[in-house]
Formats: structure tokens, sequence, C-alpha cells
């Protein structure tokens, strides 16, 4: 008996740990992390501050690592990468995102100004999102992922505030 109950356990497989916002949460922070690299990848070419490109660095070495292990939670869950809602780049407050308008076109201070304060936007963006699946996640390696980001994108708006030029 204890065999055949163990037998018919094993072909069920085991409980899914996810739920449909485990899944939103990668859906959508995918593309907020996304922003995040583009918005880094101007900052060598447009500023000389060394503190704004150390910052644009060390956002992307761990942004990166964390866009490919949401893709694999996705590909994991027979969950489509992409999701199927409207397009964040379409509707920038989707997602916590940013419109960038005419970051690419500024240098020096102006873009510090502006890259700072749209970052520091952005990762608020990142922080609500990942507080709102605080609340409704269910998979523990999603809920360590959204505190993880809180923790490290607070840490970061302080760094931020106080390398934000004045004036």
């Amino acid at each position: 008996m204890v065999a055949l109950a163990a037998v018919l356990l094993t072909a069920c497989g085991s409980p899914a740990t996810h739920n449909s916002a485990d899944v939103a949460f990668a859906q959508g922070m995918v593309p907020h992390h996304e922003q995040a690299l583009e918005m880094s990848e101007l900052v060598a070419s447009r500023t000389e501050n060394p503190h704004v490109i150390n910052l644009a660095a060390r956002i992307s070495k761990a942004q990166q690592p964390e866009i490919d292990r949401m893709n694999g939670w996705l590909r994991e869950w027979s969950a489509p990468v992409k999701a199927e809602s409207h397009s964040s780049h379409d509707h920038p407050e989707n997602h916590g995102m940013v419109e960038l308008g005419n970051l690419s076109d500024l240098e020096g201070t102006e873009f510090d100004r502006q890259w700072l304060s749209l970052m520091i936007q952005h990762h608020r963006g990142a922080v609500e999102i990942a507080r709102k699946h605080l609340s409704a996640g269910t998979d523990p390696e999603t809920r360590k992922l959204a505190q993880d980001v809180i923790t490290a994108q607070e840490k970061e708006i302080a760094e931020m505030e106080s390398l934000l030029p004045q004036g």
C-alpha cells in the first residue's frame, strides 16, 4: 500500500511552486531590467563622471544575470518570455518603465542629472513591482529575487540621490 502511494505521488509530479503572479513578475521585470541595461549602455559615451560610470557598470553586472534567471524560470514554467499585454516600450508607465526622451542627446553634467533622475524613477518603479510581488507571489525563488531587488535598488536610489548634481 505504501509503495503504491509512493508510485502514485511520483506519477503526479511535484506540486507547482509558482503562480500567475510569479509569471507576471518575471515577464514584467525582464523588460524593466532590459531598459536599465539600455540606459546604462549610454553612460560611457556621455559622461566622464567616474561615479556614474561605476554605478552604471554595477547595474548592468547585477541585472543581466537576473534577466537570464527570470527567462529561465519562464521557460521552465512554459510561459511566454515576453508578456502578451501592452508593450512596455509603447506605454512606459507600464512595469515602472520611464520615458527616455532625449537622454541619448545629452552629455556631461546635463546627461548625469537626467540619467540619474531617470534611473531613480526607474528603480522606484522596480521597487514598487517587487513589493507588489511579495504580496502575491508564491515561488520562493521569485520572492527572494523580489526582496533582493528591493534591497539593492533602494541602496542604489540613495547613492544616486547623493550623486545628483544640484542646480
